[in-house]
């Protein structure tokens, strides 16, 4: 919730800053990278929370949680850099979706072993 709740704060700074009106998502380069970095990052938050719930329950809470944290940090990384270029956004994304990718695994490997295993 914070980290959604900075990220729509810097679309709010960036709307003053470059005197773009709501609805308007087009005007100055930084102001559509600073939108489009908002909106990719709220895109992929129910994935996340969906994958970071089911490998908590079903597989082990402090390892999710570590891969959580992680994701979190590539996503404000990414966001940081889509806000300064777009090609700052790369490495970040490759990292944050390895992570998501990790946590379907957990996810898989705990409903496997909880629904299959007795």
């Amino acid at each position: 919730v914070l980290f959604s709740a900075y990220f729509a704060m810097q679309v709010i700074y960036a709307r003053r800053k470059y005197k773009i009106s709501p609805p308007e998502t087009t005007g100055h380069p930084e102001f559509e990278r600073i939108f489009r970095a908002q909106a990719n990052c709220s895109e992929y938050f129910p994935i996340f929370i969906s994958l970071l719930w089911v490998a908590g329950i079903f597989f082990h809470q402090g390892v999710t949680a570590a891969c959580g944290l992680l994701y979190l940090y590539t996503r404000l990384k990414y966001f940081q850099g889509y806000t300064m270029a777009a090609q700052g956004r790369l490495a970040p994304l490759y990292a944050s979706a390895r992570l998501l990718w990790l946590l379907v695994g957990l996810a898989l490997a705990g409903l496997l072993a909880h629904f299959l295993w007795p």
